[in-house]
């Protein structure tokens, strides 16, 4: 696995790559942007208008502990833009991959597996509403996460752990339906779960590394290509075709 994550790191640097690498920089960090400015603005809603609305409905009794939790979402609110920058990059890199996913698993493919059959690109479609799903799970750690942050980090361990696995599902599911239809692709993760997640950690890892992790969609993506292929043995048999022709394979 470490052999795999080199290949990938050394990968994402090189000429054909690069086109890719500052297409990729530039759609994160407009979605970063907008989806840090959002987190900050709702936030601060719940802390002043929510704080309101709950005393009417629960009453005076609840004050204290409305209080409370008003003074723990203003906390949050002011840290969303400060922290946003790493734990929203994984949202992000998972809505920028499903963009790129295909471009950089041709290059990985063609350099290191040339006498391998190709993969077959994803439709659009099906890798947005991969890439989405995993954004906004990602997102809902996210919140879950962020007020244990104000206690001893644990919020940052939650948010690691939690981010190993959803990427590390993501980027190896969008791997093996280059090769395999959705639900194969799903039940091979399933059988390598341990596998997968074990590379999510190197993923994770990434992906919370400033500046860095705006490379996250061509990291993860080269690796998970890596780990497909040699969870899959050589020479890997095209399969992809039954997705496109909904004919039955014998």
């Amino acid at each position: 696995m470490l052999d795999a994550a080199v290949k990938a790191l050394s990968q994402i640097l090189s000429p054909p790559m690069r086109s890719i690498l500052w297409r990729s920089i530039g759609l994160a960090l407009v979605l970063i942007t907008v989806l840090a400015i959002g987190l900050q603005r709702l936030l601060s809603f719940l802390a002043t208008s929510g704080e309101g609305w709950l005393a009417a409905m629960l009453g005076p009794g609840f004050q204290t502990p409305l209080n409370l939790l008003a003074w723990i979402v203003s906390i949050a609110a002011g840290l969303g833009i400060v922290f946003g920058a790493v734990l929203l990059m994984p949202a992000i890199t998972s809505l920028v991959a499903s963009v790129f996913v295909d471009e950089v698993a041709d290059h990985v493919e063609r350099e290191h597996y040339p006498a391998e059959h190709p993969g077959v690109a994803l439709p659009l479609g099906l890798a947005m509403a991969e890439g989405a799903k995993t954004a906004a799970l990602t997102m809902l750690v996210y919140l879950i996460a962020l007020p244990f942050v104000l206690f001893a980090g644990a919020g940052f361990l939650i948010f690691f752990i939690a981010t190993a696995w959803l990427l590390g599902r993501q980027y190896f599911e969008l791997a093996a339906m280059r090769f395999r239809a959705p639900a194969d692709a799903k039940a091979m993760r399933r059988d390598n779960a341990a596998t997968v997640f074990t590379a999510g950690l190197f993923i994770a890892a990434f992906v919370s590394i400033p500046l860095l992790n705006l490379a996250t969609p061509l990291f993860g993506m080269a690796f998970m290509v890596h780990v497909h292929k040699r969870l899959s043995g050589p020479g890997p048999e095209l399969i992809e075709p039954r997705r496109k022709t909904n004919e039955p394979v014998a």
